[in-house]
């Protein structure tokens, strides 16, 4: 080896050519279905594992429902862990439990009892109600998530944060950088979780009204965050939903 080469023993990580790239994208990140037929043909599957996905819509929209269904069909489906932070107390146990009793006896072949015991134990659920409390459990998180690599337990596939902008918007106001630069950490801690232990990442985002048409909250430093962004709106007339696609790794614009 030439001496001017970093190693691994030196704390450097190798590089990788494209095609050992494209074959480990066509190998980890498969999807983890969100149950909901119109919002995983969009996404192209479900939820990509080793990505972020971001759901945005105003107040009522639906989007606390796409994390309700995504938790429960995940359980259901023996796919994994689901750790869901709940930061507004918008998570309904009641509301899992219709889920899971709408699915049908083809889907899953056990009895409705069992079923929901296995479900409800599959879903770990924690109140998060700011920034700070936050980073400690994606810190336990980091830990947990390396403990069941060495062990080889059953380790966490989705991480809810219903919602992000609830705990980020109140600290990135006014002038202070320090906000920015904690949401901009957080960014990238979900991130590097995401793609270091192969796990969907799945959060909310409410929107902002402007000048026009009501957009996604956080602004500019937050867009490029997730790898895909949906935004659902709701007919309150019809009780219709709509969902659009603002980004998605797959689409060029």
């Amino acid at each position: 080896m030439n001496e001017d080469q970093p190693s691994v023993e030196n704390g450097c990580v190798l590089w990788s050519n494209g095609m050992d790239l494209f074959k480990d994208a066509a190998e980890r990140n498969n999807f983890l279905p969100t149950g909901l037929e119109g919002i995983d043909m969009l996404l192209g599957g479900g939820l990509r594992k080793g990505h972020l996905t971001e759901i945005t819509g105003q107040s009522s929209s639906g989007k606390t429902q796409v994390c309700l269904y995504s938790a429960s069909h995940v359980a259901a489906r023996h796919m994994g862990v689901v750790l869901y932070l709940d930061t507004s107390n918008s998570f309904s146990p009641s509301r899992i439990a219709h889920i899971v009793d709408e699915l049908p006896i083809s889907l899953i072949k056990e009895p409705k009892d069992m079923r929901l015991k296995r479900v409800m134990s599959s879903i770990v659920c924690e109140s998060v109600f700011d920034v700070f409390a936050l980073f400690e459990v994606l810190d336990q998180l980091e830990a947990s998530m390396n403990d069941k690599v060495n062990s080889g337990g059953n380790k966490i596939c989705l991480l809810i944060i219903d919602s992000v902008s609830s705990l980020l918007a109140p600290i990135i106001g006014g002038k202070n950088s320090q906000g920015r630069s904690m949401m901009i950490s957080v960014a990238m801690i979900l991130k590097k979780l995401a793609d270091k232990h192969n796990l969907s990442v799945l959060v909310t985002n409410h929107t902002v009204g402007g000048n026009g048409a009501p957009k996604p909250a956080l602004g500019e430093s937050w867009k490029a965050v997730p790898h895909v962004r949906l935004m659902i709106s709701r007919d309150h007339g019809s009780n219709m939903y709509t969902a659009t696609v603002l980004k998605h790794t797959l689409l060029v614009f």
